[in-house]
């Protein structure tokens, strides 16, 4: 085996170029499966420690203060390296730092053979949730002793190095041979490593079973799934007392299991709405287990009654808890056997057909590309279900995506018997024998705006975090199309055209050729209207004081706000291109008579036909779209466009949704169905459902309604506090930013960190945050923000949780769905009182419907959308039922408003302390 010297250093910041040095160095040398040498030392920088680092790290300036400088170890570590791969977790980073005081101590940079070991764990453990070496080392049980400190970094690295290694063996050999076609892009020096394997597994009778060729690629064999033996009990009552009373039920799967009297009041309100056949709203607050409670009824009820329950998610996160968590405790709960099956839309699931297309065309492909290329290679060998969410592609990998999902294959090819394997029709295929089927929203949304159902036939329907069902749905009813859609057509039709054009005939050649201008001709014609349409916007808009949450500029689009000559202009302009589509299609019928005539319809040509066809189709539906969209004065719909004034003057997006999506949820969902099921912890304003069943138009269906509330002790958890000496955010908005400052910062001391601080505007949380890193030491609080730290909401979480006194600055998506139980969180500080935007064009146009129908608008949607959205808010705060924290709204108009009873009588009943900012702080550090 090869000799591999793996180096990991702590450094004063993260630019070797910007002077950046290194503080420490820690070397391990691994050969023959053994570590045969260690190094370590502390390094002087000749420049102080940032706190940043000496948070992170723990080396501070006086540690070394005598620590020799890298100029007087760089001899002994430059020998070490001789001979030898050069491992490293982000070799780029190490190696740039390394190469950079070598050079400057007078010796040769490096150029040895690297490996990557985080770009190699993303290709061989590619379902993997983090690639930072802290994180692979809890999922590998690796031992990490002293993160951020060198020698250990480097220890675990050679363990992670390891586990990857034996990962390379078990790679199929045609696997491997893939990898080796593509591996040249790479960090990684990895092609000897790979011959080595390949010629290994060659002369080697070891054969791998647990794969199966599907279009020259080797994917992961189904297991056949076992049967359990055991049947019903007789009645659900029974069952229920066998779960929730017996030490053989809940109690014996789940440790410290309590009763809860509103798990089981729920699990009966299912059942019971289920055998007769009613909708049902069921408010379960914190603490309820509301899982289970469905999923107990929904699966007894479709076993014993063999019909099918289909239960609908807003998140993929709580889809996950489902089938990580919960239903495999339903499995040992129920005797019975039962069929589960997860589907999603088309676009969810790889392509093994296409995929292997893109393997043997594939060229130019950047870093990126190849990188997905070689994760999506080792994922094939290992997931069942071909789903894109088990895996976290980079960046541009969405666009190789983009080309390899099932959605790109037509249904000639989605259901021809060379495609029996497909991921998507095996989940089709499961879907339709399963008891159970969960969802999510958008895709449940999609079915209903069909012609043809894409789910298998159902009548028995759950909705979990049913606060989302109407949003959701409003969308799918409605229209999202921008230049970015066109384009990606365009790019993909012209890569087809100049990948195939060696391989047709002249006649065919010259057919293509022939609508080549008009396609380019197209392309002119669409970006000219997207420019006229970004210009209109600017025109409409000029002081920009319409934005969207992300800062977008908006214009409602309706005729009677646009001149008749520029209405005139975007007619003419939608029509040529209507045009150009046309000849487009025009052209693709006359390739096809030609194939036909010639009798010359190859494997080959027909699928490449099938392909080209399937975008010239694509860019006649969307086509449509933009026609009706800009052309068609829909009364029944809001339209509005939005435009990044600093993007490209192409960059527009269009956005249509009905006024009314009330009427056809009923029409197209509550009638036709026997039961539906909607749950979440916060449906009620004021203990009332009315809000709900009104946006979801079932009022007159007259459905169960239950409300269960939280078995947690809030009042004996909860502080809720609201200053009285604020200033008024409309009088001055800059002051109030000033005493929202102070207040975290002054809570913060108090809590030591642990705070989550959320806004209802990014400009706002940004303004806060500039606020903040000027009165906040870096060694005092880690500030972590949304939209400016970089990361998804998950890892800014993560990062949050792992720093001991840290700050969360979150909007938007940090009201719900975000779980940090324990002591990660003591305050939980709601800066505003989350208010739709009144300027937004959807909340305009139904404001307006419900005015024209004598309706108060702000009573009958603006408030209950935000007392809703403030629940969601105060349920970040306790998640167990022995969290304790406190809740600080700096909103005033909590306590003076006349509509701010509605929020404090929607919440559990806790203490309320209103006093000046002072005053609370030391209530609020005695309470603590």
């Amino acid at each position: 085996m090869a000799r591999f010297t793996v180096v990991d250093l702590e450094t004063t910041g993260n630019a070797p170029l910007k002077n950046d040095r290194i503080i420490e160095v820690g070397i391990v040398i691994w050969e023959d499966g053994e570590v045969v040498e260690e190094f370590s030392s502390l390094v002087y920088p000749e420049q102080d420690i940032p706190p940043f680092i000496t948070n992170l790290t723990g080396i501070t300036n006086e540690h070394v203060e005598n620590a020799p400088l890298f100029s007087e170890i760089a001899p002994e570590i430059h020998k070490m390296f001789t001979g030898a791969y050069i491992v490293a977790h982000n070799i780029q980073f190490d190696l740039g730092f390394l190469n950079k005081e070598f050079v400057r101590c007078g010796l040769n940079a490096l150029n040895n053979p690297v490996i990557d070991t985080v770009e190699l764990a993303r290709i061989l453990l590619p379902q993997s949730p983090g690639f930072k070496l802290g994180q692979l080392a809890e999922q590998l049980h690796v031992q990490h002793n002293d993160p951020h400190r060198a020698l250990s970094d480097a220890k675990v690295t050679v363990d992670l190095l390891a586990y990857l290694f034996q990962k390379f063996t078990m790679l199929p050999l045609v696997t491997l041979q893939q990898l080796l076609e593509i591996e040249s892009p790479l960090k990684s020096d990895l092609r000897n490593l790979l011959m080595d394997e390949i010629s290994r597994k060659m002369y080697s009778d070891q054969e791998n079973h647990e794969v199966v060729m599907v279009h020259g690629l080797a994917v992961k064999a189904t297991a056949p799934k076992s049967e359990n033996e055991h049947e019903v009990p007789d009645s659900f009552g029974d069952y229920l007392d066998q779960l929730f009373l017996s030490g053989n039920g809940l109690a014996s799967i789940i440790n410290d299991y309590e009763y809860r009297e509103g798990q089981r009041t729920m699990a009966e309100t299912v059942y019971d709405a289920f055998t007769s056949q009613e909708h049902a709203l069921i408010e379960a607050e914190t603490g309820t287990g509301k899982s289970l409670a469905y999923l107990i009824p929904a699966v007894y009820y479709a076993v014993t009654n063999r019909k099918r329950v289909v239960i609908s998610t807003f998140t993929t996160q709580l889809q996950r808890q489902l089938l990580e968590k919960e239903i495999p405790q339903v499995k040992k709960l129920f005797s019975h056997p039962f069929e589960i099956a997860l589907l999603k839309g088309k676009e969810h699931y790889i392509s093994t057909l296409r995929f292997s297309k893109e393997l043997k065309e594939g060229s130019r492909d950047n870093y990126d590309i190849i990188l997905s290329k070689a994760m999506l290679l080792v994922w094939l060998t290992e997931t069942i279900t071909g789903d894109i969410d088990e895996i976290q592609l980079p960046s541009s990998g969405k666009y190789l995506w983009n080309r390899i999902s099932t959605d790109q294959e037509e249904a000639e090819e989605t259901w021809s018997k060379a495609n029996k394997d497909s991921f998507y029709r095996k989940a089709r295929s499961h879907a339709e024998k399963a008891d159970i089927i969960i969802t999510n929203h958008s895709l449940l949304c999609t079915d209903l705006t069909l012609e043809h159902a894409f789910m298998p036939d159902f009548h028995h329907l759950i909705v979990d975090e049913a606060h989302h069902l109407e949003t959701t749905a409003s969308k799918y009813f409605g229209l999202h199309m921008d230049y970015g859609l066109w384009q990606n057509y365009f790019n993909q039709l012209e890569a087809l055209y100049t990948a195939k054009q060696s391989a047709w005939s002249g006649k065919m050649m010259e057919i293509v050729n022939e609508n080549i201008p008009i396609y380019k001709q197209l392309k002119e014609d669409l970006d000219s209207l997207f420019r006229y349409l970004f210009q209109l916007v600017l025109a409409n808009n000029k002081k920009r004081k319409d934005r969207s949450d992300v800062g977008r500029v908006q214009f409602t689009y309706q005729h009677n706000k646009i001149k008749p000559k520029q209405l005139s202009t975007i007619q003419e302009m939608v029509q040529r291109i209507s045009f150009a589509v046309n000849q487009l299609d025009r052209g693709m019928e006359a390739l096809n008579a030609h194939l036909e005539a010639e009798n010359i319809l190859t494997d080959s040509t027909n699928s490449d036909f099938i392909e080209i066809t399937a975008f010239v189709q694509k860019l006649k539906q969307i086509n449509g779209e933009l026609h009706q969209y800009l052309l068609d004065d829909e009364e029944e719909e809001v339209k509005w466009l939005e435009i990044d004034a600093m993007g490209a003057h192409n960059s527009v997006y269009l956005y249509s949704e009905p006024i009314n999506v009330a009427e056809r949820l009923k029409h197209s969902l509550f009638e036709a169905k026997d039961s539906i099921i909607l749950t979440s912890a916060t449906l009620t304003m004021k203990h009332s459902f009315r809000y709900i069943t009104d946006r979801l138009g079932i009022t007159d269906l007259k459905p169960l309604q239950v409300k269960i509330p939280s078995p947690y002790p809030f009042a004996d958890q909860v502080q809720l506090m609201v200053p009285n000496d604020f200033p008024d955010i409309k009088s001055d908005q800059t002051e109030f930013i000033h005493a929202t400052c102070e207040a975290i910062y002054s809570m913060a001391q108090i809590t030591e960190g642990r705070m989550l601080v959320l806004f209802t505007s990014y400009d706002m949380l940004k303004k806060t945050y500039e606020l903040l890193r000027e009165i906040i030491l870096p060694e005092e609080f880690m500030l972590f923000a949304q939209g400016i730290t970089s990361g998804s909401r998950e890892r800014l979480k993560k990062n949050f949780q792992a720093f001991d006194q840290s700050i969360l600055l979150g909007t938007s998506s940090f009201w719900e769905g975000v779980d940090i139980p324990g002591d990660d969180l003591s305050c939980l500080m709601i800066v505003r009182l989350p208010f739709q935007p009144p300027n937004h064009p959807v909340y305009q146009a139904r404001a307006d419907r419900l005015k024209q129908n004598g309706k108060n608008a702000f009573m009958e949607q603006s408030l209950p959308h935000a007392v809703i959205r403030f629940k969601q808010g105060f349920g970040r705060l306790i998640r167990s039922s022995t969290d304790r924290g406190i809740v600080f709204v700096c909103d005033q108009r909590l306590i003076h408003a006349r509509y701010g009873k509605y929020f404090i009588e929607s919440i559990p009943e806790v203490p309320l302390e209103i006093d000046s900012t002072a005053k609370l702080m030391e209530k609020a550090q005695e309470w603590l």
